[in-house]
């Protein structure tokens, strides 16, 4: 009887060795799901340069891995309506608040500003150097028909751009004078160089790549030109699988004190002045 039991409990040791293997395995692929987190954000932050910078810190200082998907902040958001991220970097104010109000974000924090400008040829056939506002550079624009790059993306920037000339009273739409990309922000601005057009863009990536894209800044320091950007938690309460402490903890790293130090001194260095420049904890007009 004895014999029998030790034949079995042999038998059945394989059995039980690739049962907890297989439980550790689960285990350690579960805990790994657990430490990745998908950041969806604008192109800006990616050409830039920024998120190579603070990424590694995150990564480091949490444990966390981020994949980060830049596109415009309105493919951005539709990836966070869908489930498929779970922290969003974004720049297109009104476009978040409906995000939030449709119950797509938990917890939208301000992160920084810069500001947006509008870059053309040293020729400036438009003459747009000589008015006070964007819509009016829009305007001239318009009226010479001169050659204008749009990103056409559904971007914070595209947002913006919409905006203006709406502010102006004119429209590009149909017109040959006014070409669409349908790419990144650092990928416009390309086009604009080579074409030397004019386009709108966020500062940073334009003083990232300036030195290529023999392109002057023609139009700048208006008040609507403001560009903001927020970190919004996408709601786990809509998508279950959406990892809510990897994107709480992402949202709390880029407002916290050592972050926005890095964020005050980032393209000192290289620029003379940061791109992008710290808001967290302050309060918003809008």
């Amino acid at each position: 009887m004895r014999n029998i039991m030790k034949k079995t409990v042999y038998c059945l040791l394989p059995s039980v060795l690739i049962c907890i293997c297989m439980c550790l395995m689960f285990y350690a692929g579960a805990t790994a799901a657990e430490k990745n987190i998908i950041l969806a954000t604008t192109t800006s932050t990616q050409d830039s340069g920024l998120l190579d910078v603070l990424i590694p810190i995150f990564e480091k200082k949490t444990g966390y891995m981020v994949k980060t998907i830049a596109v415009g902040s309105g493919q951005a958001m539709a990836m966070g309506e869908r489930g498929e991220a779970d922290v969003l970097l974004v720049h297109s104010p009104e476009a978040e608040k409906k995000f939030m109000a449709q119950g797509f974000g938990i917890n939208r924090h301000i992160v920084m500003h810069n500001d947006f400008i509008i870059v053309g040829p040293a020729a400036d056939p438009a003459k747009i150097k000589e008015v006070k506002t964007s819509a009016e550079a829009f305007k001239k624009i318009a009226e010479t028909q001169s050659l204008f790059i749009s990103r056409g993306d559904n971007s914070g920037t595209h947002a913006k751009e919409k905006a203006l000339w709406k502010a102006a009273g004119v429209s590009g739409a149909g017109q040959k004078w006014y070409q669409e990309t349908g790419l990144g922000m650092g990928q416009t601005l390309n086009v604009a160089g080579e074409k030397k057009g004019y386009t709108l863009s966020d500062r940073g990536t334009y003083l990232s790549l300036k030195k290529k894209l023999g392109l002057e800044i023609l139009c700048e320091g208006d008040p609507q030109l403001l560009n903001v950007y927020h970190v919004v938690e996408v709601n786990p309460a809509k998508w279950p699988k959406v990892n809510a402490a990897g994107a709480k903890a992402f949202a709390d790293f880029m407002v916290s004190a050592e972050t926005q130090k890095v964020v005050s001194t980032f393209g000192v260095d290289k620029y003379g002045s940061p791109l992008f420049f710290p808001d967290a904890g302050k309060k918003e007009s809008n």
